[in-house]
C-alpha cells in the first residue's frame, strides 16, 4: 500500500503510446498539424525522415525540388496563396545552407515556414564531420525561432512549438535542426499542439485609449490617407478593412505586398505606394494631414527620404509587431495588435464621413499619370513589345488569377498593371528582392491553390537563376503559365545605370543565344515565342487552353523604363515620371 492512498484507490489506466522512431515522429507531427504538402530535397543526414515518409505517401504530398533554396521559395508561394504554414525538409551542410536566402526572404516578408533540417549525429557535433555546419548559429538572424534536437523524445514538442511560433503573431520562418541519432532513436509518440508559450507573447493587449485617440484624429482629419500593408492579408482582415474605409470615406493606397487586400476597382483605392508606385498616393502624402498605416512597415521603398514622408501629417500606426513602431516613421498614435481585432474597434468609434473631394485630387493625379506614363506603357505605338502591354493583355483574360512575379522590371510592371479582384492574388519578393524567387514560388502557389490560375512574370535574368525548377513543374504536373519578359538585359540594373550612372552599362548585358522555347520543351513543358502583341495574344490563348505548364518567350523592347520612379534616397518631390527626366 502506497502512503496516502487506501486499498480501494483506483487509478486511470495510462494510454499506451506507440513506440516509433524519431523520424516517424517528424512525419506524424506534420500530419497532426494538418500538413498535406512538403517541399524538400533528400540527403544523407535526413534520409531517416525520407525513409519514414515512404510509408505515408498517401497522406503527405512531397514535392521534389531541384535546389534547396527553391524548396523554401515554393513553400513561401504555398503559404502566401493558402494562408497555411509552408513546410520544407532538407539535409545538413550544403542542403541546409542553400536555404538561407529563402529563410531571409520569408523573414522579411513575414511568411510562416517550418524547415526541418537534418544534422550529423550528436556524437560528431563540433568535429567538422562530413556535411556538418552550425546551422543554428547561421540562421539566428533569418528566423523567428530555431532549435536543435538531439533526442527522439523531444521531436514532437519542438515541432509543435515551431508551428505555433511560425504562424502566430507576426508570422515568420522557423528552423528545427534534428541530429541523425535523434531521427533513428526510439520514443513513445504523443503529439500535443502548442497553444501557449510563457515567454512568447504573439498578441498584445489592445489599449482602448489608443483606439479612442486614433478615432479622434480620424474624425478631425480633412485629408487622411490609409496605407494598406500585408498585415491585412496575413490577419485575414480584408472585410474589416473594407468596413473601416467605407464608413470613414478615406482614400486608400497599398504597399507592394498589400496589393489585393482591397480590389483594384474599389472607388476609394488610389493606387500603389513606393518607388515605382502610382503618382497620386506618392505625391499627395505631402498634402495629407493624417496617415493611417494598417499592417505595414515603413521601409525605404515606400518612404524614400523618411524625413520628408508625410511631412505635414500625423501618423496612426496599426501594427502587430511593436519592433516596427517608431522604427522609421514616428507614430503619433501606435495601435498595437492584430488588425483583424483593432480595425473593428476603430471602425466603431469613427464618425461616418465623405472624403470624395479629397479623393478627386488623387483622380487628377491619376489622369496625369495615365497620359504621361500608363497609356505609353500599355498601348505603345512602337514596333517592339513592351512589358506594360503584355501585363495588360494578360490581366484582361483572367477572372481570378494569382499573379506571381520574379524581381526586377517585370515585377513592377506586373504589380502596377495587373487588376486584383480578391485577396491573396499577388506573390512576390518584397523586402529581400530575391531574383529567382518567381518560378519556385509559382509552383508552390499552384499546388496550394490548384483551383486558381497562376501566372508568373519573370525576366530572363531571374529565370536563369532557378530554371532547373522547370523539371519540378513537369514532374509534379504543375500547370503554371510562365510569361518570360526577355529583353536580353538585367533590365532594372540597366535602368539605374542609365539614370544615375552615366549610362555606364557594366555587366548588365546577358550575352547568350539561349532558345528558351527549346529549353522549356526539353523539360517537358509546352512553349511559344512572341515578338508582337498579336503573336503574344495567340500564344496566350493556347497557353490558357492547355492544362499543363506553358512558357511564352516574349521578346521585349530592350530600352524600357519602369515609371514613375522615386530616386533612391530622394523625396517624393524628386519623382521621375518621364524618360525626359534622365539625369
Amino acid at each position: 500500500m502506497i502512503s496516502g492512498f487506501s486499498d480501494t484507490t483506483t487509478t486511470q489506466p495510462q494510454k499506451e503510446l506507440p513506440r516509433i522512431t524519431g523520424s516517424e515522429a517528424v512525419i506524424r507531427s506534420f500530419i497532426a498539424e494538418g500538413v498535406e504538402t512538403i517541399f524538400g530535397y533528400p540527403g544523407g543526414a535526413i534520409i531517416p525522415v525520407y525513409n519514414a515518409l515512404y510509408d505515408y505517401r498517401d497522406q503527405l504530398n512531397h514535392i521534389l525540388v531541384r535546389h534547396e533554396q527553391c524548396a523554401i521559395h515554393a513553400a513561401q508561394g504555398f503559404a502566401r496563396a493558402t494562408g497555411k504554414t509552408g513546410v520544407c525538409i532538407v539535409t545538413s551542410g550544403p542542403g541546409a545552407t542553400n536555404t538561407v536566402t529563402g529563410l531571409a526572404d520569408a523573414m522579411l516578408d513575414s511568411t510562416p515556414i517550418v524547415l526541418i533540417s537534418g544534422q550529423v549525429a550528436s556524437s560528431t557535433l563540433g568535429t567538422d564531420a562530413f556535411q556538418e555546419i552550425n546551422f543554428i548559429e547561421i540562421t539566428n538572424s533569418v528566423t523567428k525561432w530555431n532549435c536543435q534536437v538531439k533526442r527522439a523524445e523531444d521531436i514532437p514538442e519542438a515541432i509543435a512549438k515551431a508551428f505555433y511560433i511560425a504562424s502566430s503573431g507576426r508570422p515568420g520562418p522557423v528552423v528545427v535542426d534534428i541530429t541523425k541519432d535523434a531521427q533513428n532513436g526510439m520514443m513513445e509518440f504523443e503529439y500535443k499542439p502548442m497553444k501557449f508559450i510563457r515567454s512568447y507573447i504573439p498578441h498584445h493587449t489592445i489599449d482602448n485609449d489608443q483606439i479612442l485617440e486614433a478615432a479622434r484624429l480620424i474624425n478631425l482629419s480633412r485629408k487622411p490617407m490609409a496605407l494598406i500593408g500585408q498585415g491585412v492579408i496575413l490577419g485575414g482582415a480584408e472585410q474589416e478593412l473594407k468596413e473601416f474605409l467605407e464608413k470613414s470615406g478615406i482614400p486608400a493606397a497599398s504597399t507592394l505586398l498589400g496589393l489585393s487586400a482591397l480590389p483594384t476597382d474599389h472607388p476609394q483605392y488610389v493606387g500603389m505606394l513606393g518607388m515605382h508606385g502610382n503618382y497620386g498616393p506618392n505625391i499627395k502624402n505631402r498634402d495629407c494631414d493624417l496617415l493611417i498605416a494598417i499592417g505595414m512597415r515603413f521601409d525605404d521603398r515606400v518612404t524614400g527620404d523618411p524625413t520628408k514622408f508625410g511631412i505635414n501629417a500625423k501618423v496612426i500606426h496599426l501594427e502587430i509587431d511593436p519592433a516596427e513602431v517608431n522604427k522609421i516613421v514616428y507614430a503619433d498614435v501606435p495601435v498595437l495588435g492584430d488588425v483583424k481585432r483593432t480595425l473593428p474597434l476603430l471602425t466603431e468609434k469613427v464618425t461616418p464621413n465623405d472624403h470624395s473631394a479629397w479623393i478627386d485630387e488623387f483622380r487628377v493625379c491619376a489622369n496625369i499619370e495615365r497620359e504621361d506614363v500608363i497609356e505609353p506603357a500599355i498601348a505603345p505605338r512602337g514596333a517592339h513589345l513592351r512589358m506594360g502591354e503584355v501585363v495588360d493583355a494578360v490581366s484582361k483574360e483572367f477572372d481570378d488569377a494569382i499573379l506571381v512575379t520574379d524581381v526586377g522590371q517585370q515585377q513592377m510592371f506586373a504589380s502596377r498593371y495587373f487588376r486584383f479582384k480578391r485577396s491573396r492574388s499577388i506573390i512576390t519578393s518584397g523586402g529581400l528582392g530575391t531574383m529567382g524567387f518567381g518560378l519556385p514560388a509559382a509552383i508552390g502557389a499552384k499546388i496550394g491553390a490548384p483551383e486558381r490560375d497562376v501566372c508568373l512574370f519573370v525576366g530572363d535574368g531571374g529565370l536563369q537563376m532557378t530554371l532547373q525548377e522547370l523539371g519540378t513543374i513537369f514532374q509534379s504536373e504543375v500547370g503554371v503559365k510562365i510569361i518570360l519578359m526577355n529583353n536580353g538585359y538585367l533590365g532594372m540594373v540597366r535602368q539605374w545605370q542609365t539614370l544615375f550612372f552615366g549610362k555606364r552599362y557594366s555587366s548588365t548585358i546577358l550575352e547568350r543565344k539561349t532558345d528558351f522555347v527549346k529549353l522549356a520543351e526539353a523539360f517537358g513543358a509546352k512553349a511559344a515565342r512572341a515578338e508582337t502583341i498579336e503573336e503574344f495574344e495567340t500564344a496566350f490563348k493556347k497557353a490558357m487552353a492547355h492544362d499543363g505548364p506553358y512558357l511564352i518567350d516574349t521578346l521585349i523592347e530592350k530600352d524600357e523604363f519602369v515609371l514613375p520612379m522615386l530616386p533612391p534616397g530622394g523625396s517624393m518631390d524628386d519623382i521621375i515620371t518621364t524618360k525626359a527626366q534622365e539625369v
